[in-house]
């Protein structure tokens, strides 16, 4: 049976919270598959999900790294009327997908938003400045109708896929070009509140020291300009 709602984990070195994480998955949805595709975890993360032994559970290892090609190929294996992408550390947000989902009666895609009423970012004081900078960038370049374009976090009807299929190369960066042509192709989004809890390890795993830190702030302003000027 074709389950309805497909939902897609990015996963690299997330043993300590991986079954905490399924299992928030299953208490909040029903009929519903899970995609991981791990990046060499070298904590057992993989040990993990194979013991959890769901049959709903499909993952993919593998030897390269990279958020955005972990999202397409975890896309491209997904069977759901819905599809959603999670951060993999954060369990306690599937419990906004029943209210996700039924705003999919009037809207195509649900995103959970700290920047709209209800909304807020509990991490360092530096990631939170960096999102507020880059979000008020995209807002004034891409346009004020989204006002989180890095969450990142949605549920969507598969269908519209065929609007904007998403431009899988570098980091985090590639949702922002997503959203935009989705939006510019006139799929309705709705963004929900919730609360970015505390870091739990810090600085992100991508952005290990201040250097790739402000260099992958730079690919997201690089990435911001070419999704205005890039035609569909």
């Amino acid at each position: 049976m074709q389950p309805k709602i497909s939902i897609i984990l990015s996963t690299y070195n997330e043993g300590y919270i991986i079954e905490e994480t399924l299992k928030s998955i299953f208490a909040n949805l029903t009929d519903v598959e899970v995609v991981i595709v791990d990046d060499s975890s070298t904590d057992g993360t993989c040990d993990k999900i194979k013991k959890f032994n769901d049959p709903r559970v499909k993952l993919f290892s593998r030897q390269s790294r990279g958020l955005a090609s972990a999202f397409l190929l975890g896309l491209i294996n997904t069977k759901g009327d819905i599809v959603g992408w999670f951060d993999s550390n954060m369990p306690e947000l599937f419990k906004k997908t029943p209210q996700m989902i039924s705003t999919l009666d009037k809207s195509d895609l649900a995103l959970l938003s700290r920047y709209v009423p209800g909304g807020n970012d509990q991490r360092s004081k530096l990631r939170v400045l960096s999102s507020k900078t880059i979000n008020l960038v995209c807002r004034m370049i891409l346009g004020s109708g989204i006002k989180d374009y890095t969450s990142s976090v949605f549920l969507m009807k598969r269908e519209k896929l065929a609007m904007a299929v998403p431009i899988c190369y570098g980091h985090g960066e590639f949702f922002i070009e997503f959203l935009f042509k989705l939006k510019k192709n006139g799929i309705k989004i709705t963004e929900i509140p919730y609360t970015h809890p505390q870091d739990h390890e810090g600085m992100s795993k991508t952005a290990t020291n201040m250097i790739r830190f402000f260099k992958l702030g730079f690919d997201y302003m690089v990435r911001i300009l070419i999704s205005r000027i890039r035609k569909n």
